[in-house]
């Protein structure tokens, strides 16, 4: 029987365990010294660990390099392009950390996907839901891991610049641009595909940064008069207000894009910002560092109202209206902002003094296994798993690890180029081999030819075989 002392004592233990678990919780469990690069690389490990885990492609009967879904199909609640985010978040993991144990799964990912042998990330079991944006994501994977020098894929497989080259390539073609709203990329590849007539945002957006980084990385001026052109058709129809705040996009055949949607993302802004600042290092233009710091101060004013970052079109005070999607969209803005940090220095201290308040708040989300909530404001897990959770993972790893940049510079490089160390291969026609949306190739005169006898063959046959099975019925009539 134990003592009044022993009582009082197992009291006090079962108290202690009962307010670590409440702890844990409310988010207090996940610890990090965000002013300490060791720190920041373990907590970043456990991070991209829980993220890993869901992830099941690698596993008998699954698909390689995608997350669990469609959502139509029972399998789970993302869609294609949502992996490729993913897989970008782990290129800069790697970066950050140099931890290599996520090398093999990403690179064997991202080269499937790729769809050879165009290489283009064309995959034909996703061309009835495959958006510009989709495909673009999926490029601008492979894009990162050329600019931060990931190891580079088997001797016999597509370099990393060559994917990237290819997917511009096929979104530059003549076939992805007409004349409604003068110009501008469709927001689904096939006409056939529901929201084709709608012309967005990120997929033009999307385009215009892959185009940036191909001209910084390369020095190809095509690249860069390709994005410049994106972004003065963007500023053009209004996507993007003399204010700077960013809207998301417009219906051609319906209204010539001259109706804009006013609902403002995170992610439009995102790939905006950091394609501006790709083509401010590029050029040194005056307009470039205009259009940064333009987007800089509206994207702070709107998304980081008190020093943390939301989602403001669908993460409301009073309700949750975000879908999947936009569950993984405060990942892709901490990124960003933390490489406009290094490719325009003069916005750093105002970039880091919002990442580390919203960073903070992030790691206040998160259980002690790296289980992470979404709504940072809240300052506690909130339990928020029916939309997610990979979206919530991704984005609690980038606003940890984009912290080394600030806390260890030296050791995180920017973006590199061919001219300052950048080796990966690059291929100028990259993306040309046929694919599931091209059209077939024009008859030549010795296709018809050829056409017409091998119709004649296959007639002659088909006469002689009913000639023969009707001798052979008069016969069997005998």
């Amino acid at each position: 029987m134990l003592s009044n002392t022993g009582i009082a004592q197992q009291c006090v233990v079962s108290l202690l365990l009962l307010f670590s678990l409440y702890d844990g919780a409310n988010g207090q469990g996940f610890k990090v010294d965000l002013n300490s690069p060791k720190s920041i690389v373990e907590a970043s490990k456990v991070l991209a660990k829980k993220l890993i885990s869901y992830y099941k492609g690698d596993q008998p009967g699954e698909i390689l390099g995608i997350l669990p879904g469609p959502p139509d199909s029972g399998r789970g609640p993302y869609y294609w392009w949502q992996a490729g985010a993913m897989w970008q978040t782990y290129v800069d993991y790697w970066h950050y950390t140099r931890d290599d144990t996520y090398v093999k799964q990403t690179t064997d990912a991202i080269l499937f996907q790729a769809d050879p042998p165009k290489n283009a990330f064309m995959p034909v079991n996703w061309t009835s839901s495959l958006g510009n944006d989709d495909q673009a994501f999926w490029g601008m994977a492979a894009m990162l891991a050329a600019e931060v020098k990931f190891p580079d894929p088997p001797a016999d497989k597509p370099g990393w610049l060559e994917l990237a080259m290819a997917t511009f390539n096929t979104q530059a073609a003549p076939d992805r641009h007409d004349e409604l709203c003068n110009g501008g990329l469709h927001w689904q590849i096939s006409q056939y595909n529901i929201g084709y007539d709608y012309k967005n945002t990120i997929a033009n957006g999307c385009f215009f940064n892959l185009g940036a980084r191909l001209a910084r990385y390369t020095g190809n001026q095509s690249y860069a008069d390709w994005a410049e052109k994106t972004w003065d058709w963007l500023i053009g129809v209004q996507y993007i207000d003399e204010d700077w705040n960013v809207y998301d996009g417009g219906y051609g055949q319906r209204d010539n894009c001259t109706v804009v949607t006013k609902s403002q993302f995170s992610a439009n802004v995102a790939v905006l910002i950091h394609g501006a600042a790709m083509m401010y290092s590029h050029t040194k233009e005056e307009k470039w560092k205009k259009a940064v710091d333009g987007l800089l101060d509206r994207c702070i004013e709107f998304f980081f109202p008190k020093g943390i970052m939301i989602e403001r079109p669908c993460e409301l005070e009073d309700e949750m209206k975000c879908n999947v999607d936009q569950h993984s969209f405060k990942g892709y803005m901490h990124r960003a902002l933390a490489t406009v940090a290094q490719l325009a220095p003069h916005t750093h201290d105002k970039i880091y003094k919002v990442l580390k308040t919203s960073t903070e708040a992030a790691v206040k989300s998160c259980l002690p296994d790296g289980t992470c909530g979404f709504r940072w404001t809240l300052g506690k897990y909130d339990g928020d798993v029916d939309r997610g959770p990979a979206g919530q993972a991704m984005s609690a790893l980038a606003a940890v690890m984009t912290m080394l940049i600030d806390v260890d510079p030296s050791k995180i490089g920017a973006p590199v180029t061919a001219d300052t160390g950048g080796t990966s291969k690059g291929n100028p026609d990259a993306g040309s081999l046929p694919g599931p949306f091209d059209p077939p190739p024009p008859l030549t005169g010795k296709d018809r030819a050829g056409a017409g006898v091998i119709t004649t063959v296959i007639l002659g046959t088909l006469i002689g075989a009913l000639v023969w099975m009707g001798l052979d019925l008069w016969e069997g009539e005998k």
